[in-house]
């Protein structure tokens, strides 16, 4: 009988390390995504975390790695969450309420618009904040629901108009929400959600789906 390795626990050591990751990257994710890119610093950092200099450098050896880490640890959640509902066996309209309610739900999250304010407001003047956020976080969602739709293309229940330029116009749909949020029009919440999430899955699917109109 073997043993999966994924299944043996850390040692003493390594556990100590993934908990002072963890403690690292908890305490970035409060200084960026409330005082910003920008007024984040390591040496502040130092400041609330304590330790030395060289122990947070050998866990993240620049500010643009240390930020990847919030990001990931920001949109772990809602990307296994998404990335779970469209891998299971079911219906597809249902499958792209699902995905839809999901995304406004989870983007509705106060860390969530935190993000995204981030994101839009340093992006002009830091590049690499737009490039991190895309790869660790909406590329990964983008992919997914893509894929998802060239299987229902190749199922012959989509017609082929690129699944890539199909997934992202769904999400700009679902996206046009989060926008309201960013602008402080709208409140965050999940009333209505359901509604627009259907409404949202009756635009794509007459425009793509095989047999309807």
């Amino acid at each position: 009988m073997t043993t999966d390795s994924s299944e043996i626990p850390p040692t003493k050591r390594e556990a100590r390390k993934q908990d002072r990751r963890a403690t690292i990257v908890a305490a970035a994710r409060r200084s960026f995504l409330d005082d910003g890119y920008a007024a984040t610093s390591m040496s502040a950092l130092l400041t609330t975390l304590g330790g030395s200099k060289a122990t947070l450098w050998s866990y993240f050896p620049s500010k643009e790695e240390l930020f990847a880490a919030v990001i990931e640890d920001v949109t772990a959640a809602f990307r296994s969450q998404v990335m779970g509902e469209l891998m299971t066996p079911g219906d597809l309209e249902a499958t792209l309420v699902n995905f839809c309610r999901s995304f406004m739900n989870k983007t509705a999250h106060p860390d969530a618009v935190a993000a995204w304010r981030l994101v839009v407001a340093e992006s002009g003047r830091f590049p690499e904040v737009g490039r991190i956020f895309y790869r660790q976080a909406a590329h990964h969602i983008e992919r997914a629901l893509a894929d998802y739709i060239a299987r229902q293309i190749e199922a012959g229940r989509l017609r082929d108009e690129g699944a890539i330029d199909m997934a992202r116009m769904l999400i700009g749909m679902t996206a046009a929400q989060q926008n309201r949020r960013l602008w402080g029009v709208e409140p965050a919440g999940v009333d209505g959600m359901d509604a627009e999430a259907r409404r949202f899955v009756d635009y794509f699917l007459r425009l793509f789906a095989i047999g309807r109109t």
